[in-house]
C-alpha cells in the first residue's frame, strides 16, 4: 500500500513537531524545522516514500538542520561574545507527567535529544545515531547516562 505525501504529513507532522519541541526546548523552532523537513520530504517523495520508515528520514533532516543552525549560532556568539538565553518548553501537553517533563528539560541538550528520539519518537538506536550524526555506541552511552540522570532526578522529585 502506497501512502501519498499528504497522508504521510497528516499522520506524522504533530508527533514530529512534539518530539522536536521536547528535544530542542523551543516550540517555535520545532514547528519551523518540522515544516522544513516535511517540505524536503515532499520534494523527494519518490525516494523517501520507498523507505521502510520515512518518518525517520524526516527526523534526521530536522535534527541535522537544527545541529547546523546551533553550530552557526555558537560561532556567531563566540565572535560577538553574546550567549542567547536558554529557552525551555512550557507546553504541558507534550509529556503527561510534570516531574518527567521537568527532568527531561534538565538534561543536557545531547542527552535530551537522544531520549526524545529514542523513546518519544520511537526511533531505533541506529536511526537515532543517524539523526544525531554519531556512532551507535555514542547513542547507547548517551542514553545510558541520560536514563541514570533521569532516575536520580525522579527519585528526588516530591
Amino acid at each position: 500500500m502506497t501512502v501519498d505525501v499528504e497522508q504521510f504529513v497528516v499522520a506524522n507532522f504533530e508527533p514530529v513537531r512534539r518530539a522536536l519541541t521536547v528535544a530542542l526546548g523551543n516550540p517555535d523552532r520545532a514547528e519551523d524545522l518540522a515544516q522544513e523537513a516535511f517540505a524536503q520530504a515532499w520534494r523527494r517523495w519518490a525516494s523517501v516514500s520507498t523507505m521502510d520508515r520515512p518518518v525517520t528520514w524526516v527526523y534526521v533532516v530536522a535534527m541535522n538542520r537544527a545541529r547546523r543552525e546551533f553550530r552557526r549560532q555558537e560561532r556567531r556568539d563566540h565572535v560577538t561574545g553574546y550567549a542567547a538565553p536558554a529557552t525551555t518548553d512550557t507546553e504541558g501537553n507534550v509529556v503527561t507527567s510534570v516531574a518527567l517533563h521537568t527532568a527531561i528539560e534538565h538534561l543536557p541538550p545531547r542527552q535530551r535529544a537522544a531520549v526524545v528520539l529514542r523513546y518519544l519518537a520511537d526511533l531505533t538506536v541506529p536511526e537515532v545515531a543517524r539523526a544525531m550524526d554519531c556512532a551507535e555506541g555514542t547513542v547507547k552511552s548517551t542514553l545510558h547516562s541520560a536514563l541514570e540522570r533521569l532516575h536520580i532526578e525522579l527519585e528526588e522529585a516530591p
